[in-house]
């Protein structure tokens, strides 16, 4: 019997499933289990995806540091602060009205945790997505930051798929690295963990 926390037993869980795969296996090796654990405040988390949609991470930490000492991150908060504010903390005009829609749908909703529990994650996205600036890559990260979900493929993301053709050492569509990916279930989020950490060397 497992006497660590439901979640750590997880990450064992999910580490010694993935090293099971060869390819992961060295990477895990390195990095043992890792965490997925799900965000305090899922409003806060959503905001930082959009922060970090197609910039580098080291712009998007900047901008954040920047936009979270400016503005109070709440739905009101957000949509309290004028344009102009959110500009000079260094979101482009698209991310103004991302982040505003966010706040708008966040308060019309009234989302929190719960809104979520028996959702597919499929249906999360296509929920999610109906907020402008959120597509499929934002609401994958939702569900699996905000979520903690862990059974999560990001192929829309750029690091995932630099991580899993540096693994597998072969150029494979996004439909082939999906399907590659399929043997990694029920723990694909935390797979996903593994690949972001090969491309970080």
């Amino acid at each position: 019997m497992c006497l660590q926390s439901l979640s750590r037993c997880m990450h064992r869980e999910a580490a010694d499933a993935l090293a099971e795969d060869d390819a992961l296996a060295p990477v895990i090796a390195e990095h043992g289990p890792l965490a997925l654990e799900p965000a305090e405040d899922i409003f806060r988390r959503l905001v930082v995806s959009i922060v970090r949609q197609q910039v580098s991470m080291d712009a998007a930490e900047a901008i954040r540091t920047r936009l979270f000492d400016a503005v109070e991150i709440t739905p009101a908060g957000v949509l309290a602060a004028s344009p102009e504010r959110l500009r000079e903390a260094g979101l482009s005009a698209a991310k103004v009205e991302y982040v505003k829609a966010t706040a708008q749908a966040f308060q019309d909703r009234d989302y929190d945790r719960s809104s979520f529990e028996g959702m597919e994650t499929a249906a999360v996205v296509d929920e999610l997505s109906e907020i402008r600036g959120v597509g499929p890559w934002t609401g994958k990260m939702f569900c699996l930051f905000c979520l903690g979900r862990p059974d999560v493929f990001p192929v829309e993301d750029l690091g995932v798929r630099n991580g899993i053709t540096a693994v597998v050492e072969e150029e494979l569509s996004r439909a082939e690295m999906t399907e590659r990916a399929s043997r990694w279930r029920p723990y694909r989020s935390y797979a996903a963990l593994y690949l972001w950490r090969v491309t970080e060397k």
